[in-house]
């Protein structure tokens, strides 16, 4: 008679650990969100470390401060009739009503067009306060993460915070900086494996294959979500060349395929390009931070005579980095915001969820009434962070 998977020898003891490691993460995590300044580098380490932040609800209070947005100023809901009129309102439109995949298997016909709906006006918001920025064919695979974890205004500013900083060079008008994040991939190779690398440029394969990868943190080409959050808090809580990191690890992971490939662009091409689903996720998170110690970005630079004047990302990341080390904790943001306008936010000793209004109530079920169970756990973290947030969403 076969073993149960409880009584095959070491799996409890297994199991106790990976527990115990999982609320000690937790309880590391409400220390940090609740230290003054907030503890950032704790907050990055639990969203790099095994598992990253275990749960939406988890994300929904550490993304923010990793960004170093305040969940007490967002921006407000989007005007519906500035959208049309946005030069890029057809293009987003047409990428939008093509990214059926990306939402849950399963979710209501209406449910899923409401959230394209927001993920139009988030998309076009951000571009319309943001002349600068341009948008590109994959940036909706990155707001839609965000939309089906935060919500509708919590993803404007994050997005908003994004696209300044760890997108920035692929919102240029021009392909050239997006190329210059990607002309670090074959570096990395060569460092770690000269026969690899050698291959490949004899294949003439270049980095085109990774783009989509790259632009939209790998959102678009993994069909697992799970997945996708793993790697957002990854890169998140890292320097904005993780990504191409990740890439190079993900080709080095699949060196034998790549060695038993015909040595021409076409068949390099087409193997790199098709992502394996089931990737070891952990072990090339491990390995990625492995490589990025042993060789930094500045060391890559100089070897491949890459010039990092030309990228914004680069150059803004350090200042970006140190902004995010003065935040205060969400409580006394919320003192502050109950300083300045009491009608916004409840005294601090108010137990907001347990002491919910019926009008809080009423709103609730409404938005589990029009967007399910999904958008019901944002509402109810909506409750916990902020009462005025979720009240300004009717």
């Amino acid at each position: 008679r076969s073993q149960s998977k409880a009584s095959v020898p070491g799996t409890e003891v297994e199991g106790s650990r990976h527990e115990s490691q999982k609320r000690q993460k937790l309880v590391q995590i409400h220390q940090a969100l609740n230290s003054d300044p907030v503890d950032i580098e704790s907050l990055r380490r639990a969203a790099v470390s095994e598992g990253g932040l275990l749960t939406d609800e988890i994300r929904r209070k550490v993304w923010p401060k990793l960004l170093s947005i305040n969940v007490y100023n967002l921006p407000a809901k989007p005007a519906k009739d500035v959208r049309e009129s946005h030069k890029d309102y057809n293009q987003v439109l047409m990428d939008v009503r093509r990214s059926m995949r990306r939402f849950p298997t399963g979710m209501r016909v209406e449910q899923r067009e409401v959230l394209q709906e927001q993920l139009i006006d988030i998309i076009l918001d951000v571009l319309r306060r943001n002349p600068q920025l341009h948008y590109y064919q994959g940036y909706h695979d990155i707001v839609v993460t965000f939309l089906l974890v935060v919500g509708e205004r919590m993803s404007i500013a994050m997005v908003e915070t994004l696209s300044k900083h760890h997108l920035r060079d692929f919102m240029d008008p021009t392909m050239d900086s997006t190329k210059h994040i990607l002309n670090y991939l074959m570096p990395i190779l060569e460092q770690v494996d000269p026969e690899l690398h050698s291959f490949m440029l004899r294949a003439e394969v270049g980095t085109i294959f990774a783009l989509s990868w790259l632009i939209t943190w790998y959102g678009h080409v993994l069909s697992e979500f799970r997945h996708v959050l793993r790697l957002y808090d990854f890169f998140l809580a890292s320097h904005p060349l993780m990504a191409i990191y990740f890439a190079a690890v993900i080709v080095l992971h699949r060196q034998e395929q790549v060695l038993s490939c015909d040595c021409d662009m076409a068949s390099v091409h087409h193997l790199l390009s098709s992502i394996p689903q089931n990737l070891p996720y952990e072990e090339l998170i491990g390995r990625a931070q492995e490589l990025f110690s042993l060789y930094p970005p500045a060391l890559l630079a100089r070897r491949a005579a890459l010039q990092s004047r030309h990228s914004i990302t680069l150059n803004c990341f350090e200042g970006f980095q140190l902004a995010t080390l003065h935040q205060r904790p969400d409580a006394i943001l919320r003192q502050q915001l109950h300083q300045r306008d009491p009608a916004l936010a409840p005294p601090p000793d108010v137990a907001t969820p347990s002491g919910s209004s019926p009008l809080l109530k009423a709103a609730v079920w409404g938005i589990s009434a029009t967007l399910g169970a999904a958008a019901l756990a944002v509402a109810q973290t909506a409750l916990e962070w902020a009462p005025e947030f979720l009240l300004q969403l009717f």
